[in-house]
């Protein structure tokens, strides 16, 4: 159970941090520095949600 809310944790804060990049996006006209930090975090936070995703299904603790 607590391995499935933290996946969905992990969804909410992946979609947080692409509508923040996209607010960085419309609102920044000097550069898209804090755009592109925010489209990494993201980058990140899914391939990490993409491990433990696969950590889970091979231990078992996610049903088939």
């Amino acid at each position: 159970m607590l391995i499935k809310f933290i996946i969905v944790l992990a969804l909410f804060i992946i979609i947080g941090s692409l509508f923040s990049a996209l607010y960085f996006l419309a609102k920044d006209k000097t550069g898209g520095e804090r755009t592109v930090k925010a489209l990494t975090v993201r980058i990140g936070l899914s391939i990490t949600l993409f491990i433990l995703l696969m950590i889970g299904y091979y231990a078992g603790l996610l049903g088939q």
